[in-house]
């Protein structure tokens, strides 16, 4: 195994556990939604957070396929990789 594709693959597996745990956090917000109303100020962050987490998760799968098979788009989805790892970080970032 590459040293590139063990990275592709952290990262796609830490984009994977981010995205599941979101989405169990969003299921607690719906649940508990109304009886907690510092919550609602809570969701829309969230949702912001999963899907850019989401969309993190379908390039970095993309990417670690395309290494796996060798595919020639490999190039350009390992750059929109590390593109969308730099935004994220610049989003996140205090």
């Amino acid at each position: 195994m590459r040293p590139l594709m063990v990275i592709n693959g952290f990262l796609f597996g830490s984009c994977v556990s981010i995205v599941v745990s979101l989405m169990f956090v969003l299921v607690v917000f719906i649940v508990i939604g109304d009886d907690y109303p510092r919550v609602q100020y809570e969701f829309r962050p969230l949702l912001s957070s999963m899907f850019i987490f989401l969309g993190m998760t379908i390039i970095s799968a993309g990417s670690f396929y395309s290494l796996v098979i060798g595919h020639r788009t490999r190039i350009w989805l390992q750059g929109l990789m590390w593109v969308g790892l730099a935004a994220t970080g610049w989003h996140f970032w205090p």
